[in-house]
């Protein structure tokens, strides 16, 4: 098993969980859900630099091969950004939860459990 082969199956793990938890209703779900596609990005960023093993990241006189920095530069940059993201996110849902009571993501509130079962069968 190659070294592409399994950082592609990662890849395609994180963004198939963060799609599922994206689309879910509940804040915190989606929270999670943004933050594995970022990872996800970051991995796909860095195998865009193709995986190169035992060559240095920086230019030096007497080494003939080195690694590409801008990949690196890219995914720490993505981590940066996504930091950010996940930090206004988090505080857009705590403030709807606050004003609305629910964490869902529309705004509307779940019917208790205990409701559904004291209603009669049909």
């Amino acid at each position: 098993m190659s070294l592409e082969f399994l950082i592609a199956s990662a890849i395609a793990v994180l963004t198939a969980g963060g799609v599922y938890l994206a689309l879910r209703g509940r804040t915190f779900q989606v929270v999670l859900g943004l933050t594995l596609l970022s990872y996800a990005v970051n991995l796909f960023l860095f195998a865009v630099g193709r995986l190169i093993v035992d060559r240095p990241p920086l230019y030096a006189k007497d080494v003939v091969a080195h690694a590409d920095p801008l990949p690196q530069a890219l995914a720490l940059t993505a981590i940066v950004i996504t930091f950010g993201m996940t930090a206004l996110v988090v505080i857009l849902s705590l403030r709807s939860f606050l004003e609305t009571g629910s964490d869902q993501v529309d705004g509307v509130v779940d019917a208790p459990s205990d409701q559904l079962r004291d209603e009669p069968a049909p």
